[in-house]
C-alpha cells in the first residue's frame, strides 16, 4: 500500500482516484529512498511505473510558484510530453505550473513559460539552447531526473547531458532511471550522484505470458505476409516495427491500399502529428502504429497484443525494448519477426546475446501477393514507381533500379544492394540459418 511510504494525505488522496491501489515493484523499491531525499538509480523496463516513483518526490518537495525547483530530462519528445500529463494529473491539488522543453517547436513561448515553471521536463538538446540563450535559471533546482538514461546516451546526449548536470546546483537530489546499467549510466552515477541508492525490478514483461515466433521470408513477399497476418491474426492494438522512416511510411501507405487502417510515427514528422498520433493510437482510433524506435522506449501504451518486426533492430536492446511493449501487466502478448535475408545477422546478434529467449519458426502460410506502391516522400520526385508486375521489389518503397530477370530488385531494407547474392530470391542460403530451422 502506498501509506506506508509516508506519502501526504493529499498525495495518496490523488493516487487513489488515478486508480492506483498497489504499488509497483520499481515503486516499492526506490520511493522510500525518494522520500529520504537520497540519490537513486533505478533499473527497471518501460511501463514499471517509475514516472510515479519520481513523481512523488516531485509533487511532495517542491513548491507552487516558488521558481523552478524539478528538472527532468527525456530523450524523446513524445516522452516529455507524457511525462508532464502524469506529473499534472499527480500534482493537481497542488496546482504545479509544469511545461516541457523540447525542439522542432517554437522556442518564444517556452521563454515566456519558464519565468513562472515550477517543473520542467525536457529534452537535452533544446534545454541547452536556453542554457546558451539565458533563458532559464536552473540555481533553485533541487531535484533533477534522468528518465531513460540509456536511451538518452545512446542516442548521444551524454556530453549535453553531463553539461546541464554542471549547471544544477551542487546540492540537489539526483535520480537516474533506465532499462539498463550501462557504462555511461554508470559514468553519470560516479561522477554526479552522491552515494546513490542502486534498485533493480527489471522483469516487467511476463515471459510466460510473451509468445515470439519468426517466419523466414523473401524480402519482396514481406508486406504481402505482413498484411496477411494483419488481416487474419485476432489482435487488440498492433505495432508494427521498422528500421527507418522511409520504411515506415512505405508500409503504412500500402497499408491503408490494403484497407488496413494505419498510422505512422517516427522522427521525421512534426511534433503536432507525433503528438495527435500517439493520442489516436492511444484511444484505439486506429490499431495499427507502424514505428521506428523511437515508440519503444519510455511511452505509455495500453492493450499492445501484437508486436511486429517488419526488419530486426541493428542492436539487440532494441529488440527487447520492442517486445516490452506487450505482455505487460499481466496481459498475454505476440511478437512476430519477418526475416528476409538481410535480417540474419540482426537477428543472429539477439539470438547470441539473449539466450533465453524461445523463438519458435513458423511455417509459412499461403499467402496472396499484395501491388506494392512507393510512399509519397516531399524529397522524392519519382512518385508511385512500380515494377512490371506493379510491385516495388525492394520492400520499403526504394526505387526498381537493380533487377533480376525476373523484374525483382534485390535491395535490402537498407536500400544497399545484395551484391547478385541468393538470385533465385530464396531467401535461404546462408547455412547459420539451420540452426533456427531446428
Amino acid at each position: 500500500m502506498f501509506e506506508k511510504f509516508g506519502l501526504s494525505q493529499e498525495l495518496l488522496t490523488v493516487i487513489r482516484e488515478s486508480g492506483f491501489a498497489e504499488p509497483t515493484e520499481i515503486q516499492s523499491k526506490s520511493i522510500p529512498h525518494i522520500m529520504e531525499g537520497k540519490d537513486v538509480i533505478g533499473e527497471s523496463a518501460t511501463g514499471s511505473g517509475k514516472t510515479l516513483a519520481f513523481g512523488c518526490g516531485i509533487v511532495e518537495h517542491v513548491v507552487s510558484n516558488g521558481g523552478l525547483q524539478a528538472l527532468i530530462l527525456t530523450p524523446t519528445r513524445e516522452l516529455a510530453e507524457q511525462v508532464k500529463e502524469s506529473l499534472r494529473q499527480l500534482s493537481h491539488k497542488k496546482h504545479l505550473n509544469i511545461m516541457t522543453i523540447y525542439g522542432g517547436v517554437s522556442i518564444g513561448p517556452q521563454i515566456h513559460g519558464l519565468s513562472r515553471a515550477d517543473v520542467v521536463v525536457a529534452t537535452p538538446g533544446r534545454l541547452l539552447d536556453h542554457l546558451q540563450r539565458r533563458t532559464i535559471d536552473m540555481s533553485k533546482i533541487k531535484l533533477l531526473v534522468l528518465d531513460e538514461a540509456d536511451r538518452m546516451f545512446d542516442m548521444g546526449f551524454m556530453e549535453d547531458v553531463e553539461r546541464i548536470i554542471r549547471a544544477c546546483p551542487a546540492k540537489r537530489q539526483t535520480l537516474c532511471f533506465s532499462a539498463t546499467i550501462s557504462s555511461q549510466v554508470k559514468e553519470i552515477a560516479n561522477h554526479h550522484m552522491a552515494r546513490p541508492i542502486l534498485v533493480s525490478a527489471k522483469k516487467y514483461v511476463d515471459p510466460s505470458k510473451l509468445k515470439q515466433v519468426y517466419y523466414n521470408i523473401e524480402k519482396n513477399m514481406k508486406l504481402s505476409l505482413l498484411v496477411h497476418l494483419l488481416q487474419h491474426e485476432k489482435s487488440s492494438l498492433v505495432m508494427v516495427f521498422c528500421n527507418s522512416r522511409r520504411t515506415v511510411d512505405f508500409v503504412v501507405k500500402n497499408l491503408r491500399i490494403n484497407k488496413i487502417n494505419a498510422i505512422a510515427i517516427h522522427g521525421g514528422l512534426s511534433q503536432n502529428k507525433r503528438t495527435n498520433t500517439m493520442r489516436t493510437f492511444n484511444q484505439g482510433d486506429v490499431g495499427v502504429l507502424v514505428c521506428t524506435d523511437v515508440a519503444s522506449r519510455g511511452l505509455h501504451i495500453e492493450d499492445v497484443s501484437h508486436i511486429y518486426n517488419y526488419e530486426i533492430p541493428k542492436d539487440a536492446k532494441d529488440y527487447v525494448h520492442r517486445i516490452g511493449r506487450t505482455a505487460r501487466a499481466g496481459e498475454e502478448g505476440k511478437v512476430i519477426n519477418l526475416l528476409c535475408d538481410f535480417d540474419h545477422d540482426n537477428f543472429t546478434r539477439v539470438l547470441s546475446e539473449y539466450r533465453e529467449f524461445i523463438i519458435e519458426k513458423m511455417e509459412r502460410p499461403y499467402i496472396e501477393r499484395v501491388m506494392a506502391v512507393q510512399a509519397d516522400r516531399g524529397d522524392d520526385r519519382r512518385g508511385n514507381r512500380r515494377t512490371n508486375w506493379g510491385h516495388n521489389r525492394s520492400g520499403d518503397g526504394r526505387s526498381n533500379d537493380r533487377r533480376t530477370n525476373w523484374g525483382h530488385n534485390r535491395r535490402g531494407s537498407d536500400g544497399r544492394s545484395n551484391d547478385g547474392r541468393d538470385s533465385r530470391g530464396s531467401g535461404g542460403s546462408r547455412p547459420f540459418r539451420r540452426r533456427w530451422d531446428g
